[in-house]
């Protein structure tokens, strides 16, 4: 497989080769590439060049092709395809889960009308019980194909049996061993296997120490438990814990980095999941809604100094550290909400209850506080500055980035208690009230102590 570096000099190449219908030189083109180089490639093309493309390619490389199109673009094209065409070019060339993730992106009339043209009736019932499940959920991430024995066989029957099973699975990670009633039992190590006398019996030799989880269980602890443990597949089981599929890596790093992008993007301000190619008005739908919040903070903002018009008319000077102190406290707030959404999301905040951890904060916010107002003292004697200019900064940069740490780490805490996503914490949110307070209680100080010094 060769390494890809996609060019427009390629796309205006290869869009010459397909208006002349160079099937072989295209062909040649595309059969030292990755599914996900040729998915990259699709994105660059029109819908009839796109179709062009893909029936120059065997059917099991169209179908990897499919599973790497952005869902949008995807779409797009499924839209112009036969429902035949789909179930029997794409969807029985794929895995179930990626067939169910495929299928239930379109209406529920495409649907059954794809589900409809599978031949193999058991494929498109895998398929019908996995669209049941919420895609968040470890059934909505989970393949129905996997390698199982039952504990009562021995290994010529297992062997028989598993080279049956493996014609229908990609990866083969792990052997599961099922009782009678399909309960999940454990593992079977192929080592064991070989290497146990043919007459072995697999309850005697399998591994009962086996991490799996129900069908419920959400993606994001599904992801936590994999990483944790450092699985490379997951059972997953029913509420009477039968086995009913099993959860991929490949699905898991997905899962991550749409979690990932979702929570960078919500720090950032952003509502909606977006991506670069997105039309104007879908940006801009995605963004409006922080930068009103924004507008309104600032608008409070202009308010509070506003209420401070005597004390800054009469000393100006106190207006040189406004923006100082503002972008603290912002700052201080964001590092403290990005650690605590960070910590919440892997899992990593430990036992401590919520007065312990903000103790903690305390206690990092105390030293941070004082190295800087420290800093900002020295400053402010090495330039000149008055007796009451100086307190007043001081004193300000001491309270701000105290109580804006602790501010950044309670309304995280606080939105997870909620089960709102702790990440809306981190963007602007935080940010703008920071500003409004962090200003508030500067000019509040400043009023003090020009008002005692001056």
């Amino acid at each position: 497989m060769v390494n890809f570096e996609l060019t427009r000099e390629y796309i205006d190449r290869l869009q010459e080769l397909i208006s002349a219908k160079d099937e072989n030189t295209i062909t040649s083109l595309l059969t030292d590439l990755h599914p996900a180089d040729i998915a990259e490639i699709y994105e660059e093309l029109s819908i009839e060049e796109a179709k062009f493309l893909y029936f120059l390619m065997d059917d099991d490389k169209a179908a990897d092709v499919l599973t790497e199109l952005e869902e949008d673009d995807r779409k797009r094209f499924l839209e112009s395809l036969p429902s035949e065409i789909i179930a029997k070019r794409f969807i029985d060339n794929m895995d179930s889960d990626d067939a169910a993730d495929i299928i239930g992106e379109m209406d529920d009339e495409r649907q059954q009308e794809i589900l409809s043209h599978i031949d193999d009736v058991n494929t498109a019932g895998d398929i019908a019980d996995l669209l049941n499940y919420d895609e968040n959920s470890a059934g909505g991430l989970m393949a129905k194909e996997l390698i199982k024995v039952k504990e009562n066989w021995n290994i010529p029957t297992c062997l028989r049996s598993m080279r049956r099973q493996a014609e229908e699975v990609d990866e083969i990670y792990y052997v599961y061993v099922v009782d009678n009633d399909g309960i999940l039992k454990g593992t079977l190590s192929l080592k064991k296997m070989l290497l146990s006398p043919v007459d072995s019996i697999v309850k005697d030799i399998y591994n009962a120490d086996v991490k799996s989880v129900k069908e419920d269980v959400e993606a994001e602890e599904v992801s936590y438990i994999m990483d944790k443990y450092d699985l490379v597949a997951l059972p997953v089981i029913d509420s009477v814990g039968r086995l009913v599929g099993r959860i991929t890596i490949d699905d898991v790093v997905d899962v991550i980095r749409e979690e990932a992008e979702k929570d960078y993007q919500l720090a950032s301000g952003l509502t909606n999941d977006i991506e670069a190619s997105d039309n104007v008005i879908r940006h801009t739908r995605a963004r409006i809604p922080w930068l009103l919040i924004g507008l309104v903070g600032g608008i409070l903002g202009s308010r509070v100094i506003g209420g401070f018009e005597g004390i800054i008319d009469e000393h100006p000077q106190l207006a040189f550290f406004m923006g100082l102190i503002a972008a603290m406290g912002g700052n201080v707030g964001m590092q403290s909400s990005a650690i605590v959404v960070q910590s919440l999301a892997s899992g990593n905040l430990g036992l401590d209850s919520t007065v312990g951890k903000l103790l903690k904060e305390v206690l990092i916010a105390l030293l941070n506080a004082t190295i800087l107002s420290i800093l900002i003292f020295a400053y402010n004697k090495i330039a000149g500055a008055d007796l009451a200019l100086t307190s007043t900064v001081t004193a300000a940069m001491f309270s701000v980035v105290v109580f804006a740490s602790l501010f950044g780490t309670f309304v995280p805490l606080l939105l997870n208690r909620l089960k709102i996503d702790p990440a809306v914490a981190t963007g602007p949110f935080v940010t703008t009230l920071n500003d409004i307070i962090g200003m508030f209680i500067y000019l509040t100080i400043g009023s003090f102590f020009f008002s005692l010094l001056v």
